[in-house]
Formats: structure tokens, C-alpha cells, sequence
């Protein structure tokens, strides 16, 4: 299953370049669920939405759709994050269920400060639940520290089947390895300048990584740290998050429809 999407669905600019004229804000999520295939919802970083709200993104948008949810601040910036397993609880619990079938990965998302450190990372991988309400849960881990570029960190994420963001970025660092059946991807150097935030020769560069990964390959042009995982199947999850926002959708109805769906 390859997935392509944005951050989130509310974002002025949008409506200039984006939604239809005049369309009412409590449309947007429903348009914007038709044009890409999944959405990183960040609004659950700053705090919790009540499970009503969930109910009601996941009756606004398509069968098909997936949302994955962004780990809150609670839980991330903790000093130590072998700590965190009664506000991992506390954010799992707050409503993520209602989406059902639509409940895609869990994004945890690294502050720029924290470093690896085996032990404390092997014990928040640990904390993490297999499952929620009766369904398998996949997270994804994202790292923004120079210090995650280790072996070690590779060979603990695979262990524990977490899988390893791999961010196009010009701040942060890049790793490239798969670990577990999930590859999460988020694209942060869109350029306003492209009508379509990257260069068409840079889209289809995407477009066969992410057939490589879901082959279960590993993207071939990408340096890795460690040999490559074990081949498997894998879910590719990518997001246009960053860099010229306001070029996100573009970029990602280009990135779709060069995957073989046509634009709508």
C-alpha cells in the first residue's frame, strides 16, 4: 500500500491555490481527502482532540483513506523517554480509536535536542503498544539528532519493528535504513518557485523509491548506515510536510499521480 499526502488540512494559502473559491472551511478535510490518500494529522502534537472529532474525520473522508496521528509533545519531550509510558497511554487513549479502520501510524517525533541513548530509546520502543481497541498499531520514530546516525539505533528499531522517518531535510538528518513493515517518509524542501514544489525529474525519483520500498527493497540512490533489512513487502507512507507549504498538495497529486492514480 503506498500512501501520499500532506500535514494536516488547514492552511491559508490553501485557499488561493488549493481549495475551490469560496469553499466553506468545514468542507476542506472532505475535499482534501479526495486529492491525496492520506493525511498526518499534527494538531494532536500541541494537544489532545476529543474522540467526537475523530469520529467525525473519519465519516468525512473516503473509504480508502488514512490518517496517521502525530505523537504529543507530552510524550516526546519528556527528559526521559523510558519514562513515558503512562503518557504514551494517556495520548493513545484520548479518542485514536474512533478512526477505526482509517488509523494509519503513529508518528513519534524527536525534539532536535535529544540524542540516542540505547537504553532509554530501547525502553520508550518498548512502552509503545502492539495495539489499540483491538487493532495492530504501527509507529513510526523520527529522529532530528545527529546521534540517531549509529548502528546501534538501526539495529534497535528493526528489533523492536519501529519504523525509521526518513526525512528529506535540510536541518535534520537523514537515515534511509527500513526497519519493520512500514516506511514513513516526510519531504521538507518544496520550492515556490515549482508549480508542483519539486522539479519533475525529482518526482519521479520519489516515485521509484517508493517502489523499492514497497518491494521491500531498500531505495537504491539512498546511502544507508546498515545492510539492507530483510526484504519484505512494505506500507510506504509519504507526506509533503515543509519547506514551501504552500506548494504541499501540488507536490503531492504530482507524486500520486506519477505512482499511477490519476489526478482528480
Amino acid at each position: 500500500m503506498n500512501r501520499v499526502g500532506i500535514g494536516g488540512w488547514t492552511f491559508a494559502p490553501w485557499r488561493d491555490n488549493f481549495y475551490p473559491a469560496k469553499l466553506p472551511h468545514a468542507q476542506e478535510l472532505a475535499y482534501a481527502s479526495r486529492h491525496v490518500t492520506a493525511i498526518e494529522i499534527n494538531g494532536t502534537f500541541y494537544r489532545t482532540q476529543s474522540a467526537a472529532s475523530f469520529r467525525k474525520w473519519k465519516d468525512e473522508t473516503p473509504d480508502d483513506f488514512v490518517f496517521s496521528v502525530k505523537g504529543h509533545r507530552a510524550v516526546v519531550n519528556k527528559k526521559d523517554l523510558g519514562e513515558a509510558g503512562e503518557a504514551i497511554d494517556w495520548f493513545l487513549g484520548s479518542g485514536i480509536a474512533e478512526l477505526g479502520d482509517k488509523l494509519g501510524p503513529i508518528l513519534w517525533q524527536m525534539p532536535p535536542y535529544k540524542r540516542f541513548d540505547a537504553t532509554e530509546i530501547a525502553a520508550f520502543f518498548s512502552a509503545l503498544p502492539v495495539e489499540l481497541a483491538g487493532r495492530r498499531l504501527v509507529h513510526a520514530f523520527e529522529p532530528r539528532h545527529e546521534s540517531f546516525k549509529d548502528l546501534a539505533f538501526i539495529d534497535l528499531a528493526r528489533s523492536k519493528g519501529i519504523a525509521i522517518v526518513c526525512a528529506d531535510s535540510a536541518k535534520y538528518p537523514s537515515i534511509a535504513d527500513t526497519a519493520g513493515d512500514l516506511v514513513y517518509a516526510r519531504l521538507q524542501n518544496a520550492d515556490a518557485d515549482e508549480a508542483l514544489g519539486y522539479p519533475g525529474s525529482v518526482l519521479d525519483q520519489w516515485a521509484t523509491r517508493i517502489a523499492q520500498w514497497a518491494t521491500g527493497d531498500a531505495a537504491g540512490d539512498l546511502p544507508l548506515l546498515a545492510p539492507p533489512a530483510p526484504k519484505v513487502a512494505r506500507d510506504v507512507f509519504v507526506f509533503m510536510i515543509n519547506g514551501a507549504k504552500e506548494r504541499a498538495p501540488a507536490a503531492a497529486m504530482g507524486l500520486i499521480e506519477r505512482l499511477g492514480r490519476p489526478a482528480p
